[in-house]
């Protein structure tokens, strides 16, 4: 029915209103998605144990789709199991300007230049005080106006209001829609902003899980670099991969768009550095795969390239949440 029926509909529509559009449906009407969708798959088998967190399922929201933890409840209720919330600044930012938001329909693809537009992270943290049972990611950045310089202190901000609400971090320094945001990535300054918050993490009584998520647009020299940092720091692991500034192989006259594609043309390039991380590192660290899972085999193959669990979100919006559920059904039937 979502792709017959509410997905036409919905593509009717400019892709940042129907956003808010289906959130406040959802908010009202979620108790309905049980006559639309498939009931959410609740199996033990599914379980995983990660970084030391009990996931429900491997398959979770990936952050920008709820960026203000507004719908985490509504979200998980649709079978994910966990829910990344954010990018979250510390203070409250409009992101750039609109137009910022495209569909490629074409290329089964979106294009975004959102600039990390949230409500700040006091809003969300009143928001997420009233979670009861949902796993969830927090994901932290700078603010626009915040020099790169002074990068850390934005960092810290975010990591000490939300510790007690959030079951694991993630670093974002690889969106492609904040001026400079990327030269974070360099080994030097990523390593200084790590182990700021991996000291501050140590001084917690239970320390929390710190990931860094990754551009697919790194070399192999920049992933060896990655390897490296990961292990000196010794944060949780890796989230393999942000969306990309490649337009190698588009169709859709959106391809001119600034901004971060995600979407099928990233499935290979993110498998890619997902099985780079996972054999250069000898495993030796936890990997969450992300970018352009459209089926169960496209989790499956990410899975196998190293990627102990995964997370939809362009994905989800063609496919609808049948996808969740088609992931977690094909995993049990891989389970001997």
């Amino acid at each position: 029915m979502y792709k017959s029926i509410i997905r036409p509909f919905l593509f009717k529509f400019d892709p940042e209103e129907v956003h808010y559009f289906t959130f406040n449906l959802l908010k009202k009407f979620g108790f309905l998605t049980k006559l639309f969708f498939p009931k959410p798959i609740e199996d033990k088998r599914l379980e995983r144990e990660v970084f030391g967190l009990k996931f429900r399922n491997p398959v979770g929201l990936a952050a920008g789709f709820d960026k203000d933890a507004k719908m985490f409840s509504e979200l998980s209720d649709l079978g994910f199991g966990f829910i990344e919330i954010g990018t979250l600044t510390p203070k409250p930012q409009e992101g750039n300007p609109k137009k910022r938001l495209f569909r490629l329909k074409e290329d089964s693809a979106i294009i975004n230049r959102m600039g990390f537009n949230n409500g700040g992270v006091d809003a969300a943290v009143e928001r997420l005080k009233k979670n009861k049972n949902v796993l969830i990611g927090g994901n932290i950045g700078k603010n626009k106006v915040t020099s790169n310089e002074e990068a850390v202190n934005d960092y810290i901000i975010c990591f000490e209001k939300l510790f007690p609400y959030v079951d694991y971090f993630v670093v974002n320094v690889s969106s492609p829609n904040t001026p400079n945001l990327r030269a974070l990535q360099e080994k030097e300054p990523l390593t200084k902003l790590l182990s700021e918050l991996q000291e501050l993490n140590s001084q917690r009584e239970k320390q929390k899980p710190i990931l860094l998520k990754i551009a697919p647009d790194l070399t192999d020299e920049q992933l060896l670099d990655i390897i490296d940092i990961v292990n000196d720091t010794k944060i949780a692991g890796v989230i393999a991969t942000n969306t990309t500034l490649s337009r190698e192989g588009l169709v859709s006259e959106n391809k001119v768009e600034t901004g971060g594609l995600s979407g099928k043309p990233l499935t290979k390039r993110s498998t890619e550095v997902i099985r780079f991380l996972s054999e250069k590192s000898g495993k030796s660290f936890p990997i969450i795969g992300v970018g352009g899972i459209y089926s169960a085999e496209d989790a499956l193959e990410k899975l196998e390239a190293g990627a102990s669990l995964i997370q939809l979100y362009t994905g989800f919006i063609y496919e609808g949440p049948q996808l969740i559920h088609d992931i977690n059904k094909k995993l049990l039937q891989t389970i001997k």
